[in-house]
């Protein structure tokens, strides 16, 4: 699941690199103002209903169809109503961005948030059917489908329209998709409805998802009120300086699929223990690419926009350091999660907690983005996820009967952080030593040392257990056999 996001991710990433090189700053801008509605309704509309096939399927395998159906059917309400009122109300679409060109695009804007609304139960449903080997062929097909859709229109006619209209026929294949799927898995899934059982899903689903919905879309929030406070240009700055989040996201997703039906196993069978050795070996695995990650960035900021985005948005450096905190509570985001879905009575504490903080967040940045400018608007965001994450692990902590000494759990992320530092340290000192050089030859040089310093940091530092040696071992030795291997050519004939 993890390497076909990734290669999602790559695939999904060529818009954006050829957009800001096609399109002007304030085009940019617009762009990335219309897919922040899209994105925040894709994640606020379903109301993270669709999370509860975990739950439900494994549980009711008489009625599966019903299961399925459900969410079906309120992705569908969810998307539809988005859909009605853009079309009713297009200046609506103006006014929340403070942008007279967004407002001309809000019907067709409607008819993208339905689409991909609509499907968007899709994964969730493959995941909970125990088919993972499915579900990462539709990962890798699906983002490979949107690039060629959206990449082709750009080539053709780099244009914010064009964007759209690609976006409308992904949505359209996605819908496709989804109804072949359920098709098959669960024939005339169609055919019953049971309130009974939705009235469960609800009890079940609507305050998890709700305030995972919270927690995934509350790091948007400033996204609108740089929008509507500086116009499209600024907010082009501003969303270049967040750009790293769906890397992560993309990680951590693949990490939940696996760890959250795993945590509810545990959970069903009363071992609370079980589940804590299992989050502390996955953050120590998290931390071995967070940590480095986010110390190489840190490092080679000014190169890494310069090479990806151009010089054009080099003023995005401070917001971008600032916003690279969010890599390392994605760590402590990963072990929480799953835990809290898997225990029934945490169901509305993300829902208390995100909503009451919502309130202290959106005062704060409506008074920030009108004094202080972009880059308090970044710090007030970072500083109120750190406060939500360190209550939320404080809570699964007492929850697990977690202790003090349990911290020996995560030594091997302290000596991960101790080689990140000193990678990032030494190779601070190559950057100074050849600055001049073209930032793509700077950027190459200091990743090179970086991951050569680090690699090497962590094997004096012991961090592998011998079983991890092992299994290298045997992978490099597999490799170099392979290598050297070359079919034999038969000269009888």
């Amino acid at each position: 699941m993890l390497l076909a996001r990734m290669l999602a991710f790559l695939l999904s990433y060529t818009l954006p690199l050829l957009l800001v090189r096609r399109l002007s700053v304030d085009e940019f801008g617009l762009y990335k103002q219309i897919f922040l509605v899209v994105g925040t309704s894709l994640l606020i509309l379903p109301l993270g209903f669709q999370m509860s096939v975990y739950y439900f399927l494994p549980r009711e395998r008489e009625r599966r169809q019903q299961v399925a159906f459900n969410v079906v059917i309120f992705n569908l309400m969810g998307g539809g109503l988005a859909c009605l009122i853009l079309m009713l109300r297009p200046s609506l679409l103006a006014a929340i961005l403070n942008s007279t060109g967004a407002g001309e695009y809000a019907p067709l804007v409607g008819l993208i948030i339905l689409s991909w609304v609509s499907a968007s139960f899709l994964e969730s449903l493959m995941i909970a059917n125990a088919e993972l080997k499915l579900a990462t062929v539709l990962i890798v097909m699906t983002q490979l489908g949107k690039a060629i859709v959206f990449v082709g229109a750009v080539l053709a006619s780099p244009s914010v329209k064009a964007i759209i209209v690609a976006a409308l026929v992904v949505g359209g294949l996605q819908m496709v998709i989804a109804l072949c799927y359920l098709c098959s898995r669960f024939p005339g899934f169609w055919q019953r409805f049971e309130w009974p059982l939705l009235r469960k899903q609800l009890a079940y689903g609507l305050p998890l998802g709700v305030g995972a919905m919270l927690s995934v879309a509350y790091p948007y929030v400033d996204d609108y009120f740089v929008s509507y406070r500086f116009g499209a240009a600024r907010f082009a700055i501003y969303s270049i300086g967040c750009f790293n989040i769906p890397l992560v996201d993309l990680i951590n997703t693949s990490i939940g699929s696996v760890m959250i039906p795993r945590v509810i196993e545990l959970q069903r069978f009363g071992r609370p223990r079980e589940i804590t050795e299992l989050s502390a070996r996955m953050m120590r695995k998290l931390a071995a690419i967070y940590l480095p990650l986010y110390v190489f960035l840190l490092v080679s900021r000014r190169e890494f926009i310069t090479v990806l985005f151009t010089s054009r948005y080099l003023a995005s450096q401070s917001i971008f350091s600032i916003n690279l905190t969010l890599i390392l509570l994605a760590i402590i985001w990963a072990a929480v999660d799953p835990i809290l879905r898997a225990h029934f009575e945490h169901r509305y504490l993300l829902l208390r907690i995100y909503g009451g903080l919502l309130v202290v967040h959106t005062a704060a940045l409506w008074w920030v983005t009108g004094h202080l400018g972009l880059t308090a608007a970044i710090a007030t965001t970072v500083g109120m996820s750190l406060l939500i994450t360190l209550i939320l692990a404080f809570r699964v902590g007492r929850t697990l009967g977690v202790t003090w000494h349990d911290v020996v759990l995560l030594k091997d992320v302290g000596k991960l952080t101790v080689a990140a530092a000193a990678a990032g340290f030494l190779t601070a000192a190559l950057r100074l030593a050849i600055v001049g050089a073209k930032p793509l030859v700077v950027l190459v040089l200091c990743s090179l040392g970086f991951l050569a310093i680090y690699l090497a940091a962590v094997l004096l530092l012991g961090v592998l257990t011998t079983e991890e040696r092992e299994r290298i071992g045997r992978r490099i030795a597999g490799f170099q056999a392979w290598s050297r291997w070359k079919p034999t050519t038969d000269r009888s004939h």
